[in-house]
């Protein structure tokens, strides 16, 4: 059955998109699995070469990507540019030049005395197939830090994008078309239905991006069928400002870090902590900055309806708690805009949504702190944890205060755009969710670890092998008399005739 959504920018209804009916999920993902077997056998050299073919594609397809954004997310063509076209042209480079090391067997030590003739190696396995369920506020990007390097380890991976930006799903599907062997990229469409059955599905691992509630509904209903998932949540990004930030960048820094996407960022910084000595000029500054933005150039809509009330309530209930509106606080009236907003919140800093709850959306709380300790207590106090800044001219300062941040991601002097840096780790802590993207950690998301052990012994029994005899006893035990720091140089020589007495009756299965 085909649905639709309506654009951000005006409220127009958008072409209908194909839903997937629940029922037919499960056959599906039975197909994935059929495909993911062919497909992980055949070399690495063959799927990085596949792979490497998107790049282009996603760079020809530029304009393309820009205007599917443009009309279901509302995204400004400067924003789709430069965070969903050249990242994920750059995402696929990277993954392909560093796969091959990333996947290569791990050989471990083992002890010629105690295993005689063995080696080992640990292999990274592709878990299966994957499901994918992603979110609408970065629905190219995200979708794909996932699907690169998942299916370069030789996963499938059946994708369902958000019911919210369904076209620029289907759109990452036929960027793949051609490259890939059929049903190894499946992409279904449609809403929660869809992804309860794709979960109902029994696939070898669930990456979910999105909300804590539905993350948790997954979560819950992964472990009723022991499946792995890889969760991330969301945020409540801290920003700390010390006394000696450089004002200028801080301020511009700021702005953009709170207003990009909309303030629809997982890492958009929502609260900032800045030190009294500097803060007024500080403040003045950003609102200057915030007061220049050009609505739907600089900042986008909302893309959908509920975010928008979500912004607006936190925005009433902060002012009628008597935070100071510094600029902006209202929808525009136009499609789903709303006007880039700072508050300032001098008490109760802690009992309000704006400052406790995900607002995700175009709003910046300011909070003037005494000092770098205060900062500290209060960016830790939130039930989320996923990145944070420092605002510093002294590097060093701010990377010993970055150490004391319950974050996953600490940038000093910046803020939130990491995530486009394919071989740097993006996770949470608390519920921001326990999942890993980018970089080599990423891969023990997508893959599992085999141990292969290779025994080219000749010996006609192992020390530890059945008839357990008076010899294996003095063998073991004159072993652990050897090994021990505490034994003194006479015993250890008895201990030595022992072995070489013992050991090769053991090796005869006597």
């Amino acid at each position: 059955m085909p649905f639709s959504t309506i654009s951000p920018l005006d409220g127009a209804p958008l072409d209908p998109v194909e839903a997937t009916p629940a029922d037919s999920v499960a056959r599906l993902v039975s197909r994935a699995r059929d495909a993911q077997a062919s497909w992980a056998v055949k070399p690495l050299t063959e799927r990085m070469e596949a792979i490497y073919k998107l790049k282009d594609r996603i760079l020809d397809a530029g304009e393309q990507i820009a205007k599917v954004l443009r009309a279901e997310c509302g995204k400004p063509e400067g924003e789709s540019w430069t965070a969903e076209v050249i990242p994920n042209a750059d995402l696929v480079v990277h993954w392909v030049d560093a796969i091959e090391e990333a996947l290569a067997p791990e050989e471990i030590s083992l002890d010629p005395m105690s295993y005689p003739g063995k080696t080992g190696a640990i292999h990274a396995v592709p878990r299966g197939v994957i499901a994918l369920i992603t979110p609408w506020n970065f629905p190219v990007a995200i979708p794909l830090r996932t699907l690169v390097p998942a299916l370069l380890a030789g996963n499938a991976v059946v994708f369902k994008p958000s019911e919210h930006s369904p076209r620029a799903g289907a759109l990452i599907g036929k960027l793949f078309e051609g490259l890939l062997p059929h049903d190894v990229l499946t992409v279904i469409q449609g809403g929660g239905d869809v992804g309860a059955a794709l979960v109902e599905a029994k696939p070898d691992l669930i990456v979910f991006t999105g909300s804590v509630p539905t993350g948790r509904k997954i979560a819950e209903a992964a472990a009723r069928s022991l499946i792995p998932v890889s969760l991330e949540l969301g945020g409540k990004d801290a920003a700390i400002v010390l006394d000696d930030a450089d004002l200028e960048r801080t301020a511009r820094g700021l702005v953009w870090g709170a207003f990009n996407n909309a303030g629809q960022n997982c890492a958009s910084i929502e609260r900032v902590y800045v030190h009294a000595k500097i803060a007024t000029s500080l403040i003045d500054k950003m609102v200057a900055l915030t007061k220049t933005l050009r609505i739907g150039e600089d900042v986008g809509p909302l893309t959908t309806r509920a975010q928008l009330e979500t912004v607006q309530r936190h925005v009433e209930a902060a002012t009628a708690s008597g935070a100071k509106l510094l600029c902006g606080g209202h929808a525009t009236g136009s499609g789903l805009a709303f006007e880039p907003t700072i508050v300032r919140i001098d008490d109760d800093t802690d009992r309000l949504e704006v400052m406790t709850e995900e607002t995700f959306g175009p709003v910046l709380p300011v909070v003037v702190v005494r000092d770098e300790e205060e900062a500290v207590r209060r960016a830790n106090a939130s039930r989320f944890g996923l990145t944070a800044s420092v605002w510093t001219k002294k590097v060093t300062r701010g990377e010993q205060l970055a150490e004391r941040l319950r974050a996953g991601v600490v940038t000093i002097n910046n803020h939130g755009f990491t995530a486009a840096i394919a071989a740097a780790p993006w996770s949470g802590v608390g519920e921001s969710g326990f999942g890993v993207t980018n970089s080599k950690h990423a891969l023990r998301e997508f893959t599992r670890p085999r141990f292969v052990l290779v025994d080219r012994s000749s010996a006609k029994s192992e020390l530890w092998w059945m008839p357990y005899t008076p010899s294996l006893v003095a063998t073991v035990k004159a072993l652990a008399i050897l090994r021990s720091a505490s034994r003194g140089i006479g015993e250890k020589l008895r201990a030595l005739i022992q072995l070489l007495t013992n050991a090769p009756k053991r090796l005869m299965g006597r």
